[in-house]
């Protein structure tokens, strides 16, 4: 099975599994052995699916301010874990590739193996639910069949990424890219960056 084959189909099973409740706040259940591939890339998965559902909640018009500032909160910590799991799974591939040696004139990527797979666990939450409103029937026809258009692109899409993803690990492991893990440096969250965190602690 090739690589992005696996992340799909485990992609899938998160996204159905998460539904099953669609509930942000329900405790993830793992079905795959800590510290294997599987377990990173559904553990990915479910913190994307659960964060496009805060996201949702956010931008209800009728939300309450104190409400909508805890989902913010909620937000922020995901991103956060979100970038720490992205990083967990880069330095799986860190890992298995660390005995190939780089070829002269090797070249590295734009971004890393796990922030492509990072993409491609957005893009199956969009098809999930592009494929729910082209089945919806409260909505018009044109509706259904303008969101079965945009669901055709999308699967496209996720061929064409799953495609680049497998030609970026083929060529890692030939010698012919070779890929760096640069800690996520994200300065929003600490509070010696973050020129408002930092500026009321000069004020306490």
């Amino acid at each position: 099975m090739l690589f992005t084959e696996l992340c799909n189909r485990i992609f899938q099973r998160s996204i159905d599994d998460y539904h099953r409740y669609d509930d942000v706040d329900r405790p993830i259940e793992n079905p795959y052995a800590a510290g294997t591939i599987e377990h990173l890339l559904y553990h990915k998965n479910w913190i994307d699916t659960v964060q496009w559902h805060l996201e949702d909640i956010i931008r209800d018009p009728e939300i309450d301010p104190a409400a909508a500032l805890v989902i913010k909160r909620r937000i922020d910590a995901s991103n956060q874990e979100r970038t720490d799991m992205v990083e967990y799974i880069d330095s799986y591939f860190l890992d298995r590739y660390k005995t190939v040696v780089p070829a002269d004139g090797a070249r590295i990527n734009t971004e890393t193996p796990a922030w492509a797979v990072d993409r491609l666990s957005i893009l199956a939450l969009k098809i999930y639910h592009m494929q729910q409103e082209a089945e919806r029937t409260d909505v018009s026809e044109e509706h259904r069949a303008t969101c079965g258009a945009k669901l055709s692109v999308l699967l496209t899409q996720r061929v064409d990424l799953s495609q680049a993803i497998e030609e970026l690990l083929a060529d890692i492991e030939a010698g012919r890219k070779y890929m760096k893990l640069y800690k996520q440096m994200k300065m929003y969250n600490d509070p010696a960056l973050n020129p408002v965190l930092y500026g009321k602690q000069k004020q306490d």
